[in-house]
């Protein structure tokens, strides 16, 4: 068994085989999946930390964007006051000393992707975002990679550990969980009356972090940071990996 997840969110609260879209009436979800708040045994089967690369949202103004989106549609989302903002680059799977289950993911293999991931150069970089979007189980900021960077990210983890996925990567930011069902056209037109982000998310560091799966919308905590350059300055101390330029 591996994680339960709607299109990208890492909580077990829904499941979905592929990635449908509200802003695809053609093929949208008819209604929302409300979540359900419970521990999830069946999933986690007794493990407790959950691994995941990430790239945090540090910018104040994109920190309050997505506040204000949560604020407005906070009759339809669950509140993640302790989750920190994010984008997901990499799905790991259950930390383990060695890999038994399907979704075990050993420090061996962490080390090997620290390791790929400091043959890389380059500078930080920013990432587009559009107007806020929805997974049948999540609303969500969508992200762009014109220039191929996440892809190049992911392709570098996967040749060290098998992701755990059961929809195509689609990278954004979450906003929240559903607390209810919502019919698709009312999501349609509460996401239609909120406007793009007037900022794009800047990329200056990758984290591999882990949580508690025995409380949704617990904290991320980092264990190891991936720090890129800025531009031309190197900085002080030891050698950090940096991004990659495709």
């Amino acid at each position: 068994m591996t994680a339960r997840k709607c299109g990208d969110t890492l909580e077990p609260g829904a499941f979905s085989l592929k990635t449908m879209l509200f802003s695809d009436a053609l093929h949208s979800p008819a209604e929302t999946i409300a979540a359900e708040l419970r521990d999830y045994p069946e999933w986690h089967r007794g493990r407790t930390r959950y691994g995941v690369w990430m790239i945090p949202v540090d910018d104040p103004a994109l920190l309050d964007y997505i506040a204000s989106v949560q604020d407005r549609l906070a009759d339809m989302l669950y509140p993640m006051s302790q989750r920190q903002a994010h984008l997901t680059v990499f799905v790991c799977g259950f930390e383990c000393p060695e890999c038994v289950m399907d979704d075990d993911f050993s420090q061996q293999q962490l080390q090997a992707q620290i390791n790929a991931l400091h043959l890389a150069r380059g500078t930080s970089c920013e990432l587009p975002l559009a107007s806020p979007d929805s997974f049948a189980s999540a609303a969500f900021i969508p992200v762009g990679d014109p220039q191929g960077r996440l892809a190049t990210w992911r392709e570098m983890l996967a040749r060290e550990s098998r992701e755990v996925r059961q929809a195509a990567y689609t990278p954004h930011i979450t906003l929240g969980l559903y607390r209810r069902v919502v019919p698709a056209e009312i999501v349609r037109q509460r996401l239609n009356e909120i406007e793009a982000p007037a900022v794009s998310l800047r990329v200056e560091s990758l984290h591999y972090t882990t949580f508690d799966v025995r409380q949704q919308f617990g904290p991320l905590e980092s264990q190891y940071k991936l720090t890129w350059m800025h531009h031309a300055h190197r900085a002080k101390g030891r050698p950090h990996s940096q991004c990659v330029q495709p």
